[in-house]
């Protein structure tokens, strides 16, 4: 007899196998690495490197469909791109859904599902001002994502990413129990993992990664810490966000394309 609560008994179709493969993969100290994509090409390179899932970025997405981040793309190009992303490669894809675009749980779970995606962020903080949302709040929210998933036999991965120190809320030491407070509830509410974004200070990820009682997601910030330096902190995720296309998008803006302008070979060196 299956159980719908249970992450293992709510899919057993070939989406709900890779959100099981998805959900494993997130063990502390020894992480899931996502040098997050943005459209079917670069996840394409990201399987060739032989990682074990893609993941998009919010910022990277909208750049390459020619929006700012924070929901100003359209959601129906948002879930079409997620969507030419999976068929593109075999790997489970998880999608930076932002806050959600405004759709109901319900209709978030049923539209979202449809592109074979099998995780999601979702995050705290209103994208178009930045402002903190509530916590019961946001808590209430991801338990009725996960209530719609359940409703659905849709197992989704759901990364709820926490934002006080992304927006400054307050001193360090009130983001950091914000944080902790913010953690726990998310993942009693449903969540897989928990996202602190904008946290560096590694005295600070060990805190997290001890007292959030479910994996942690840490950004790579370009590389102040190490991947195995957060491994020892207990870290189960690194997401490296948009850095990796803004830093290839900067060479082509910096060198490829201002050769070509100035009628120089860009393929020398």
């Amino acid at each position: 007899m299956t159980d719908p609560s249970r992450p293992e008994d709510r899919d057993a179709s070939p989406s709900g196998e890779k959100a099981a493969a998805l959900r494993r993969l997130h063990v502390a100290g020894d992480p899931l690495v996502l040098p997050n994509a943005w459209d079917a090409a670069s996840a394409r390179m990201a399987e060739a490197a032989g990682l074990p899932a893609v993941a998009t970025s919010s910022a990277a997405t909208a750049a390459v469909l020619g929006y700012d981040d924070g929901e100003a793309a359209p959601v129906e190009e948002v879930l079409a791109a997620a969507g030419r992303i999976v068929r593109a490669v075999s790997l489970p894809v998880t999608v930076d859904f932002e806050r959600g675009y405004g759709l109901a749980p319900a209709e978030l779970v049923e539209r979202f599902a449809a592109t074979g995606a099998v995780g999601l962020n979702l995050e705290d903080s209103n994208p178009p001002d930045g402002n903190m949302v509530d916590v019961a709040e946001q808590t209430d929210f991801l338990a009725a994502v996960r209530d719609a998933a359940v409703s659905l036999n849709v197992d989704l991965v759901i990364n709820a990413r926490t934002d006080a120190f992304l927006r400054r809320s307050g001193p360090p030491e009130a983001q950091l129990a914000a944080t902790l407070d913010r953690g726990a509830r998310y993942l009693a509410a449903g969540a897989d993992c928990v996202y602190p974004i904008g946290v560096g200070d590694p005295d600070v990820i060990r805190v997290l990664a001890e007292g959030i009682p479910g994996p942690v997601n840490v950004a790579y910030g370009l590389g102040k810490l190490s991947l195995a330096e957060l491994a020892a902190l207990g870290v189960a995720r690194v997401s490296f966000g948009p850095a990796l296309q803004r830093h290839l998008y900067t060479t082509f803006g910096s060198a490829l394309f201002s050769a070509v302008a100035s009628g120089e070979n860009p393929f020398t060196p």
